[in-house]
């Protein structure tokens, strides 16, 4: 039988559990990549120990009510945090938000990792770049703070400058530019799908579209799109104009793996490899929705809204 020992201390005075959290932690100062994880505020307190199914005894601390951590320059807020001291977890609960200089994530339930700075979300997550535009949602997330890495999981969707990327599960690296983290390369996988909205279309907006199995687009130091390669099963659906930038017809293409390549943000050509089709529909037909691509569907409406708690 699984047997509790606990304390609670009411926070009737914040300087008390902040120092009795703080002290009660391993140092980890030795080295410069360690950092102490510190209790900044909690409405209550709960500490002691808790039998494993094994037979031993291990120890534990939960924090309750408006909880909020500094580890480094990485803030943790929730309702309910819980302490393993052995294992360097901490495990969150209710209203997380996990933030540092480069990303902010949020979910109904979490793990953070306080050695190796990474962590795993689920319930309702979304996410953001904080020196860039892109935003995410998904049914579950890993994120890792060292390796600057995000992958979202089930249903996964991404939204970033005029595009949407949607699939089963969604890679986003990041990398430093001119003293800002921005997103260097996203990779879609299972049901990959990308729509980006044509710029030159006015009423109603059309959007160009591609879509595989796989799906890799590297973006410019601007966040706009450089290169998107989709593969197995490619197709792509794409606005063509005269050179006087009049509408003219709407190309659509499949093949093994499809390229499209990016001048300043916009769509400048595209190659197919590997059993290449393609079909023209005439012009009459660019706003018919029964021409989009299988799988197209815009959901602006989820996209997440960040508010400071």
């Amino acid at each position: 039988m699984t047997t509790r020992r606990s304390i609670s201390i009411a926070a009737w005075s914040l300087l008390l559990p902040v120092a009795l959290w703080v002290t009660s932690l391993p140092d980890n100062t030795v080295s410069a990549e360690n950092k102490k994880t510190v209790l900044e505020h909690a409405d209550q307190i709960e500490g002691g120990e808790v039998a494993s199914p094994s037979g031993a005894v291990t120890p534990y601390r939960s924090a309750v009510g408006n909880v909020k951590f500094l580890h480094g320059e990485t803030i943790l807020q929730c309702d309910r945090a819980t302490d393993w001291p052995d294992s360097e977890r901490i495990d969150l609960t209710g209203h997380i938000i996990i933030k540092d200089k480069t990303l902010e994530t949020r979910g109904d339930r979490g793990v953070y990792h306080t050695g190796r700075e990474a962590g795993e979300l689920w319930g309702n997550f979304r996410g953001r770049v904080i020196d860039d535009s892109l935003t995410v949602k998904s049914a579950r997330a890993t994120f890792d703070q060292k390796k600057n890495e995000l992958w979202l999981f089930d249903d996964a969707v991404a939204w970033q400058l005029g595009r949407q990327l949607s699939g089963d599960s969604i890679r986003v690296q990041v990398r430093e530019i001119a003293g800002k983290k921005r997103v260097d390369e996203i990779q879609v996988f299972g049901h990959a799908f990308l729509a980006v909205r044509d710029t030159l279309s006015s009423s109603p907006a059309l959007h160009d579209q591609l879509s595989g199995r796989q799906l890799t687009a590297n973006l410019d130091e601007n966040s706009r799109l450089k290169k998107v390669v989709a593969i197995k099963k490619a197709r792509s659906l794409y606005h063509i104009y005269d050179d006087k930038n009049q509408p003219s017809g709407v190309n659509l293409t499949s093949g093994d793996r499809i390229r499209m390549f990016f001048v300043d943000g916009k769509l400048d050509r595209i190659l197919t490899t590997g059993g290449a089709l393609g079909k023209e529909y005439p012009n009459y037909m660019r706003n018919d929705p029964e021409i989009n691509l299988p799988g197209f569907r815009l959901r602006d409406k989820e996209k997440p809204v960040f508010e400071q708690r």
